[in-house]
């Protein structure tokens, strides 16, 4: 009978032939899903044999890791910001870096705010903030009908249901009111760079949470566009940014009366949020 260690001696070495960086943490993961086993089990028990139905329910998975598909989508659920986010195709996969988004945007979180949070695909961020501000009331908009299924189902399972409103919207076409707080993670990556991105990223992102134009600053002149309409006096709009997109996107903001007064760098150092306020 092949033993714990076996499987992930030999999935880690195939991940790797496939230049999977992350080999050794994947190939240990799958076969905690699989097994319900804790990775101090595996430690203190690495040649505990695996049953047959569970070798193979095992290498089912690791056939769909082979082919770059990511952990996280394997399991349906992400985690982000110390909760469980439910995931499906049809939204982003939240990336640890868009937490760099959510500190900045509880930084100017008034307790009782009103929260837009536009392109909301999964609900990672304006669940998180909701979760966070348990006096806070939002809407999450997002032009998909799919992920706005998701997102729902998301407030259910972390209990923010009651206080948020979900449209389906085109950016502000469908929104109503006026809100304390502005937030997106919107596409932003070039149209012609989305051939080049990593395949875990290019072959199961929903596109359309990709794309963000030629110049990959479309979004951003919606939001900058509209935003006025929607800000309370005193309110902000937090953003995130691709690298190196910051002189650009402040510069749009500029150009509609807003100014930064904040910006946060991401786990690999690159500025990933800007902050802006009415001028």
């Amino acid at each position: 009978m092949t033993t714990s260690r076996a499987l992930i001696d030999g999935a880690r070495r195939q991940l790797a032939d496939c230049g999977i960086d992350s080999a050794a943490l994947d190939a240990r993961l799958l076969l905690q899903h699989v097994t319900g086993l804790a990775h101090a089990d595996m430690i203190a028990a690495p040649d505990r044999p695996i049953a047959d139905e569970l070798v193979h329910a095992f290498e089912r998975l690791l056939a769909r890791r082979l082919r770059h598909e990511p952990v996280s989508r394997i399991f349906g659920e992400r985690e982000f910001y110390g909760r469980s986010f439910a995931i499906t195709k049809a939204v982003l996969d939240p990336r640890p870096d868009t937490e760099s988004l959510i500190e900045a945007a509880l930084q100017h979180l008034q307790p009782a705010a009103r929260i837009l949070d536009l392109g909301a695909g999964s609900g990672a961020i304006i669940i998180t903030l909701l979760a966070e501000a348990r006096k806070a009331t939002g809407v999450a908009a997002d032009l998909s009908a799919a992920a706005l299924s998701v997102a729902r189902c998301n407030a259910k399972r972390l209990s923010v249901l009651p206080r948020l409103q979900l449209v389906q919207s085109n950016w502000f076409a469908a929104v109503a009111g006026k809100f304390n707080l502005i937030v997106s993670n919107p596409p932003y990556i070039r149209s012609a760079d989305i051939a080049d991105l990593a395949p875990d990223v290019r072959e199961f992102d929903p596109h359309a949470a990709l794309d963000g134009g030629s110049d990959g600053l479309r979004a951003f002149r919606a939001i900058a566009e509209g935003a006025g309409g929607y800000l309370l006096p005193g309110g902000y709009i937090p953003v995130e940014i691709g690298t190196g997109q910051e002189s650009a996107v402040s510069a749009i903001f500029a150009a509609h009366g807003f100014f930064c007064l904040d910006r946060r760098r991401d786990l690999s150092g690159h500025v990933r949020c800007l902050v802006f306020a009415k001028s």
